[in-house]
């Protein structure tokens, strides 16, 4: 049962993991209690928008919250981990969703034996949709594992993960939606240069993107004969798919997600 939830860091992925908790009902609104390095006036905004518990003093926030979430910026973990470590006991959880760096970073930051365990949500989670990656350090047993797959589990899925494998899925869940939203910014351009209007192109490409990712998750089929069944041969699917191919859109993809992964293993290695 958790008592307390207390939030190190206040940005995008904070909110977005917030907003799914509390519409998911996992945990009111008075049991979370939030806090971040300096920004006082973005700390007040969420505490008005929802009406959580905002207080500057970090050791206080943190000090009898059963979960800790270290939502922070890679260069500012460290610094962020090291000012509540005086307060953390071994009966907290730490869940860390800080990009590249693993448990035993933290770890080390905390400099004593605290359960951590480390996730990669996404920004689907402010709708109930993230795909989340969870990771155990060294101290985190079975139970903590449970705790952070059923926290992530109310904004979307969880799935355990070895740890050596979190810098891919960042680069592919983690980093995943805003490939997608540039996708369809493509797609958007695309039909209002073609004449669509953009709130009628919007509406069209917003429910292609559900309706596809629907299909994906239920029938059962792999995506390649999912692309098969509507792709008539001499037809206009297979007209936009071989112009895709020509402009090397595999490949292209693929270099986005080594990239991404390359740069999850530096932000790792610079701590």
């Amino acid at each position: 049962m958790i008592e307390k939830m207390a939030f190190i860091g206040a940005g995008s992925m904070a909110e977005s993991i917030l907003t799914g908790i509390l519409n998911s009902g996992f945990l009111p609104k008075e049991k979370i209690y939030i806090t971040n390095k300096s920004d006082k006036e973005r700390l007040a905004f969420l505490e008005n928008a929802y009406a959580i518990q905002n207080n500057n003093d970090k050791q206080a926030t943190v000090e009898g919250a059963d979960v800790v979430i270290v939502a922070v910026k890679p260069y500012d973990v460290e610094a962020a981990v090291s000012s509540i470590s005086d307060c953390l006991t071994p009966n907290q959880l730490l869940i860390s969703v800080v990009a590249g760096v693993s448990t035993d970073t933290i770890s080390s930051f905390i400099g004593k034996d605290i359960p951590v365990v480390r996730a990669m949500p996404n920004t689907s989670s402010a709708a109930g949709q993230s795909a989340t990656a969870v990771a155990r350090g060294p101290h985190a047993n079975e139970q903590h594992l449970e705790t952070a797959l059923a926290l992530f589990n109310t904004i979307g899925t969880a799935t355990e993960v070895s740890e050596s494998d979190m810098h891919a899925v960042t680069a592919i869940s983690g980093s995943g939606p805003a490939y997608v939203y540039y996708l369809v910014e493509a797609m958007e351009k695309a039909a209002v240069d073609a004449g669509l209007d953009q709130e009628t192109a919007q509406d069209l490409i917003t429910q292609t993107i559900v309706g596809a990712g629907e299909m994906l998750k239920t029938s059962g089929l792999e995506p390649s004969k999912l692309r098969e069944n509507i792709t008539s041969p001499g037809g206009t699917t297979q007209a936009g798919v071989e112009a895709l191919s020509k402009h090397n859109f595999q490949e292209a993809v693929e270099r986005c997600v080594e990239s991404a992964r390359n740069r999850s293993i530096e932000l790792g290695q610079k701590m």
